[in-house]
């Protein structure tokens, strides 16, 4: 069994949780998630299987998209609805829909974040959330991402209250940290913010209507339907260039050899060796020879 199951992830579990029951369910030890979702946020986890799993990096660099509820007000230790509030300002707000519309196109591009304290982030060789939980405060490396969208979904033109809550749907690139947005959405209305709720509503090409949960895989037993269910692995290489090999090349490139670059490596991107539409191996420019590429991944001829 190889490929890709989108599975829904719901609220209450962690993502090991998920690859822990799926182990059981699908039969297999081989199996791996593609980014961790934190137990309060349920959304779209797509998990690797077999042979798949080689391509669990592409699947976790590629953008994701979330429905993110902010309020304006409190401020907490953890940057979400489960921490301990730090800071609270109880004044009556008002915002215009114009007013928050703009600071979320100030959001958007390449923007630094600090990555919060209650995180997997290692600083040190020890997880920031390690540090927190002892109390001790350590500097934390900030980082550029991207955040190729921003928009507001609730249609209401004001938003008032001692408490301001609104939806809004972010397109990110990864490393991306929503709690953190939250903070810093929060910062430029000139008030203390948190991450009231989250849903991860897509990763990579995977939306909701792709997933299954638990336990409707649980109620497929048989392993047949089961594989109804399951992706090729190929979809996780689609943002990169296919190139349907030759019988010529075909035993260069099943065994690995270091071959003359191809002018695709140029755009970028990877390349995709296929043959009959199967992914054979995935080549990159060579690092200390230019003019030749290597393979990054190789797979199995009848995978």
């Amino acid at each position: 069994m190889n490929g890709i199951l989108p599975l829904w992830k719901e609220k209450g579990m962690t993502s090991h949780d998920c690859v822990y029951k799926l182990r059981k369910i699908l039969g297999t030890k081989k199996v791996g998630h593609t980014g961790t979702l934190d137990p309060n946020v349920e959304g779209v986890l797509p998990i690797c299987i077999g042979q798949a799993t080689k391509v669990a990096e592409y699947i976790t660099d590629s953008g994701k998209e979330y429905v993110a509820v902010i309020s304006i007000g409190k401020a907490t230790e953890t940057e979400d609805a489960d921490g301990a509030i730090v800071t609270d300002n109880n004044e009556f707000k008002r915002f215009s829909r114009v007013e928050i519309e703009s600071t979320l196109t100030k959001l958007t591009g390449e923007i630094e974040q600090t990555p919060p304290m209650y995180s997997a982030v290692k600083v040190n060789g020890h997880k920031l959330y390690e540090y927190a939980r002892k109390g001790i405060e350590v500097e934390r490396p900030k980082r550029i991402v991207k955040i190729h969208e921003l928009e507001l979904l609730d249609d209401a033109n004001e938003f008032e209250g001692t408490e301001v809550n609104f939806e809004i749907r972010i397109s990110c690139g990864k490393g991306t940290y929503i709690r953190t947005l939250a903070v810093q959405i929060g910062e430029l209305l000139g008030y203390p913010a948190h991450m009231a709720s989250l849903v991860r509503t897509a990763s990579g090409t995977y939306r909701k209507a792709d997933c299954h949960t638990l336990k409707e895989l649980e109620v497929l037993k048989d392993a047949d339907q089961l594989a109804t269910s399951i992706h090729p692995l190929e979809d996780a290489l689609a943002e990169f260039p296919f190139v349907e090999i030759d019988d010529k090349d075909y035993d260069k490139i099943i065994h690995g050899q270091v071959l003359p670059k191809d002018p695709l490596l140029d755009e970028g991107y990877p390349i995709v060796f296929t043959k009959n539409n199967k992914a054979l191996a995935v080549y990159k420019i060579h690092p200390t020879k230019p003019e030749l590429m290597k393979p990054e991944k190789m797979f199995p001829v009848n995978h």
